[in-house]
């Protein structure tokens, strides 16, 4: 196709030649109408979670035994920064993130080790201030405060933002095609929150910081991949966040396709997160994994339509099956072929 398309267009900026001219038009028409259906069909849509960090406690996250970066979600264009704690930008750097590319950054409370970085990556992300781009999502702490605590985030980069929102429980966010649902949670931070982004091939649910609560476990549902923050091995060691105890009848209850466990404590480090998480998988019956620092999931294998034992696939919104999704860009593509080919043949009559 492109070997007859340079054939052809020997100069195709030269826009003196009418042929050449109308030739372009033409097959940049073309290839216009068949991105529009590889977009419409949802197609070529990359979607990633990388982990820059699983550190939870302050003795990991102190002596960065596990990395806090937080949680970067890529769902095509757009890039979302979920709690940008401590080395938030180092490990962007290591791991090949660009903060430029942040659509949202987002913070489910106001400790340290979840929004440390905030005001950096803002920075980061919108080159001090020069291009004012982005929304910043978090709880009410993060942004205004409270009697006892400061708030994490700055005026002075607040005002490099395009919007901030506060986001309570219940609330929820349109972000261009993405969701976001705020979800419950028990936490030292009254206003603490966790998120649910409801994206066009999924849902993933990330708990943040919070105890135990059947509440919240209703809030879950219909996560495709369920991201659990799990500092304690045992109930016993804390009270303001899960224990392996509290995953395993979390995951139980929501059954999702996928659980990721992150945010260690020591003692769930020094006990080995590998070793632990299969004893979860074992007990819920689910795939389940435990984070590393750098990790890279593709949350859409975990899709519903992905696991069903089916030949077809239906598109969300066009109901399109992917047999007749190639059909038809197969036919367009030898459209263009057949088209080329003519014109070729045109040029070459005497």
């Amino acid at each position: 196709m492109f070997w007859g398309f340079l054939k052809v267009c020997k100069n195709p900026f030269d826009f003196r030649n009418p042929g050449n001219f109308n030739f372009c038009g033409f097959l940049f028409r073309k290839l216009y109408n068949l991105a529009l259906i590889l977009t419409t069909l949802g197609v070529g849509i990359t979607s990633n979670i990388i982990f820059l960090g699983t550190g939870g406690d302050s003795y990991v996250v102190g002596k960065q035994v596990r990395a806090s970066g937080g949680i970067v979600l890529q769902v095509g264009d757009d890039q979302f920064h979920i709690d940008p704690g401590p080395g938030a930008l180092v490990m962007a750097k290591e791991t090949g993130v660009n903060l430029r590319a942040n659509t949202a950054l987002l913070a489910t409370h106001n400790h340290i080790n979840h929004c440390n970085d905030i005001n950096a990556v803002i920075d980061a992300m919108t080159y001090g201030g020069f291009d004012k781009k982005g929304v910043l999502v978090a709880n009410n702490t993060v942004i205004n405060g409270s009697a006892h605590h400061t708030p994490f985030l700055q005026k002075y980069y607040r005002d490099f933002l395009e919007k901030f929102i506060v986001l309570e429980e219940g609330k929820r966010v349109g972000i261009n095609n993405i969701e976001i649902e705020a979800i419950g949670a028990k936490h030292s931070d009254p206003d603490a929150i966790g998120f649910k982004f409801i994206t066009p091939d999924y849902t993933l649910a990330y708990t943040g910081d919070t105890m135990y609560s059947v509440e919240a476990i209703d809030q879950y549902d219909g996560a495709n991949v369920l991201i659990l923050n799990v500092p304690y091995l045992k109930k016993d060691e804390g009270k303001h966040g899960l224990c392996k105890e509290d995953a395993v009848k979390i995951i139980r209850r929501v059954n999702p396709r996928l659980a990721v466990i992150t945010h260690f404590g020591i003692n769930f480090l020094k006990a080995d997160p590998l070793y632990e998480v299969r004893e979860i998988q074992k007990e819920t019956n689910c795939q389940v994994i435990a984070a590393k620092d750098g990790m890279v999931v593709n949350p859409v294998s975990y899709a519903v339509e992905q696991g069903q034992k089916t030949l077809y696939k239906y598109a969300k919104e066009e109901g399109v099956r992917v047999q007749e999704y190639q059909k038809q860009v197969a036919e367009k593509a030898e459209e263009i072929n057949e088209m080329i080919e003519e014109k070729q043949t045109r040029l070459d009559e005497p």
